[in-house]
């Protein structure tokens, strides 16, 4: 039998990047070590730290990295040091440049309410109990990527102009990935627009209906984005997939983090042609980084989604999550999602809690 090897790439980026990615890639070496397949991990820079080694936010060596590996797993860019730079320069454009020359244009992010963290959400916990939502956002088109963009100058005051934009055929990708990704969950889709004003999204209105069509077995309802991020407050329950656009997936799928009780429990995965790419949701953090206190679950998560979805290790996958819910069953906490009464622990020792309790979980079957 042929062994089997995949090549990850792997950047930590800035602030807490670097510690939330050393606890992940633990959880990948035993994976490796108990699954027999070989992980073959090579980093490389993005982000502020590349801005400040290369002068560019993603230098060739690392696009070059990411195209030609199997799977891309990302810590986080950004932070204050950077922020007077130029606009093509800023870190947060390689993970632009990366999902547009990745072609990664569906981000999946699961919304899942962990029963050990309900008392950790702001919200009632007969409000969040049994939450489990996929938020499938479109990730290369939209205000983000729409020309004519930029600033300048009309009659001596200054403009800011971006373009929200979808054609007919990016709409209907990623909406049927939805439908897809709904088919094998609870056949509820929600496609979430704001067609009462922006023509872009009557046009994705009509397309999602169109694409409704061959699948009859999910019900799809449309809703205006002002009113999905009230209801994902109020009965937050209702919801199984929702796609949208990527500046509204953007803003629900935060809002949505905290129904979890913490932004640090949402991972990732922008899927694309062929490589995929792996990440926590939240920021750099920079004010925390260096103090061992960011929580690493996000970016464990991550590693267990891509197991599933680049690999297709579905049961190492499922033994990843099992061991964070017993360490978070057995009282451990980083300080986002800590509560009188539970254990408070740094990132490196979270980490090697979710390790103890994987090489419990991973007996040969």
């Amino acid at each position: 039998m042929e062994e089997k090897k995949y090549k990850i790439a792997v950047f930590p980026g800035d602030g807490i990047g670097p510690e939330i990615i050393r606890e992940a890639l633990k959880v990948i070496r035993v994976i490796s070590e108990s699954s027999g397949v070989t992980f073959e991990i090579e980093k490389g820079l993005v982000g502020g730290g590349a801005c400040d080694q290369h002068g560019e936010p993603l230098p060739e060596k690392s696009l070059s990295m990411a195209l030609g590996s199997d799977a891309v797993l990302l810590g986080a860019v950004g932070g204050p040091k950077w922020e007077s730079l130029p606009h093509h320069l800023k870190p947060e454009r390689a993970l632009l440049g990366l999902r547009k020359r990745l072609g990664l244009f569906a981000n999946l992010r699961p919304v899942v309410a962990f029963k050990e963290l309900l008392d950790a959400s702001p919200l009632k916990s007969n409000v969040i109990n049994d939450i489990d939502i996929m938020i499938i956002r479109e990730l290369t088109g939209d205000a983000y990527f729409g020309q004519p963009r930029g600033i300048i100058m009309e009659k001596g005051l200054r403009i800011g102009i971006n373009t929200i934009i979808y054609s007919e055929e990016e709409i209907r990708r990623i909406v049927r990935v939805a439908f897809e990704a709904a088919i094998k969950r609870r056949k509820s889709l929600v496609s979430v627009d704001k067609a009462n004003v922006l023509e872009s999204s009557q046009l994705w209105r009509d397309v999602a209906t169109e694409v409704g069509h061959d699948f009859p077995d999910v019900e799809l309802r449309h809703m205006y984005v002002d009113n999905c991020a009230m209801q994902l407050i109020w009965r937050p329950s209702q919801f199984d997939v929702i796609v949208t656009g990527n500046m509204f997936g953007d803003i629900l799928s935060d809002e949505a983090s905290m129904l979890t009780g913490s932004i640090g429990m949402l991972p990732s995965a922008s899927l694309g042609q062929k490589t995929a790419m792996y990440e926590p949701i939240h920021g750099s953090a920079p004010d925390i980084a260096g103090r061992n206190i960011a929580n690493p679950l996000a970016t464990i998560l991550s590693v267990a989604m891509m197991l599933r979805y680049s690999f297709g290790m579905l049961r190492e996958a499922k033994i990843i999550e099992d061991a964070i819910r017993a360490v978070l069953k057995d009282g451990f906490r980083t300080g986002d999602i800590y509560r009188e009464g539970t254990l408070l622990v740094g990132t490196e020792e979270m980490g090697n809690e979710i390790v103890k309790k994987l090489k419990a979980l991973l007996k040969p079957v």
